[in-house]
């Protein structure tokens, strides 16, 4: 669905319709493969193996190969990637065509404007896909990939949904520990370094910390608090000037009345990030602080540490105040991806994170980006 030209007449309000890894060993591989060539038709890894292949072995990739390396049950047969780094024992095959017939699902972390184009091939070769976020590189693409799924399972990469800190804050919130909700902050400053954007499509439209990251935190804070109806933003391109924002500031408004605040920069140092805070990647120096602040008239919530804050005798202002910090277990979000990837391909699950849950968050992403353009509020059907 498209934004309603119409609407931009309207005075005040628009609407629109709404992470270095180190490889420890091989991956799992055919083993009749030799180095370069391209796979064999009806190879076997074993039986009762879901074989997946991968396209782009960049940065999000390589941690894809790392975490089919450590999942039991899965193997990588194919990596299908323009600019092999040779360093990588990995078994490359040469374009997707070549892969589909191989393998039982497929695994997608190339740049955004290739997503719907690839997508759309492995539903018509009926392979159950996994997309790196975003899953399109506009919405109208992402439409039509939700429109061609059929019974073909399309699964969305917002990987944090899969740790157990997000469904306690969940559970947290449904049975009212909170009470009704109505503030939450959210941050995400993450410094990226010069050598980043030296593939130069990180520089273009599309390509900032919006669809690349804040993307991220829509779709978890949607999950936790329900759909956001109205976004108001400003943003601002002036430290590099390349094209693509660095720093966006917005103000949300969610079906329930819950008002909000998100604050990007990928120009600014500072240890509240998810990805600094959660300890997922380690990639990322890791620290003690938290990102997200949920409130509510019973509580508060901050995450991903889960201290939850509360009063015996409030609310009450002049009340006294505390914490307490809920322990869950850690397990690798990206692992886990993969294993439900592999139990969805198999029947035994549903997608977690649907091709509509990727649509939803695009467009929340697109309302936000076309507030700043205009400096006007954008409402979401």
């Amino acid at each position: 669905m498209m934004f309603d030209p119409l609407s931009l007449m309207r005075p005040s309000l628009v609407s629109v319709p709404l992470g270095v890894v180190r490889f420890t060993g091989r991956p799992h591989t055919f083993e009749d493969r030799q180095s370069g060539d391209s796979l064999p038709a009806g190879a076997s890894v074993g039986q009762g193996m879901t074989r997946l292949g991968l396209v782009g072995a960049g940065l999000v990739g390589r941690r894809h190969v790392a975490a089919i390396e450590a999942v039991p049950g899965v193997s990588l047969v194919g990596v299908v990637e323009p600019n092999r780094d040779p360093a990588l024992d990995l078994p490359w095959v040469d374009d997707l065509n070549d892969l589909l017939p191989v393998c039982d699902g497929v695994i997608l972390a190339v740049p955004n404007d290739q997503h719907a184009p690839m997508a759309l091939r492995c539903i018509a070769a009926s392979k159950p896909v996994l997309i790196e976020k975003p899953l399109a590189g506009s919405s109208e693409e992402g439409a039509r990939i939700v429109d061609a799924a059929g019974d073909c399972p399309v699964l969305v990469g917002h990987h944090r949904r899969h740790m157990p800190l997000v469904s306690e804050a969940g559970r947290l919130i449904a049975e009212g520990a909170l009470g009704r909700l109505t503030a939450l902050h959210a941050q995400c400053w993450l410094p990226k370094p010069d050598r980043y954007f030296q593939q130069a499509w990180r520089t273009g439209k599309g390509a900032g910390p919006l669809f690349i990251n804040l993307i991220h935190d829509v779709d978890l804070l949607m999950h936790l608090c329900g759909p956001i109806t109205r976004v108001q933003a400003m943003e601002s391109g002036a430290v590099r000037d390349n094209g693509a924002e660095d720093t966006v500031v917005v103000a949300v408004r969610f079906a329930d009345g819950l008002l909000g605040t998100l604050n990007l920069s990928d120009a600014a140092v500072g240890p509240w990030s998810w990805e600094m805070t959660a300890h997922e990647n380690p990639a990322y120096p890791a620290t003690d602080q938290t990102c997200y602040w949920i409130g509510g008239t019973a509580g508060s919530l901050a995450l991903p540490n889960l201290a939850h804050w509360s009063q015996r005798e409030g609310p009450d202002w002049w009340a006294p105040i505390s914490s307490t910090r809920i322990p869950v277990a850690r397990v690798d979000a990206l692992q886990a991806q993969i294993a439900h990837f592999a139990d969805v391909i198999a029947g035994r699950a549903a997608p977690l994170v649907t091709a509509e849950d990727g649509l939803r968050a695009l467009r929340v992403v697109e309302a936000i980006k076309m507030s700043a353009e205009i400096g006007q509020a954008v409402d979401l059907a």
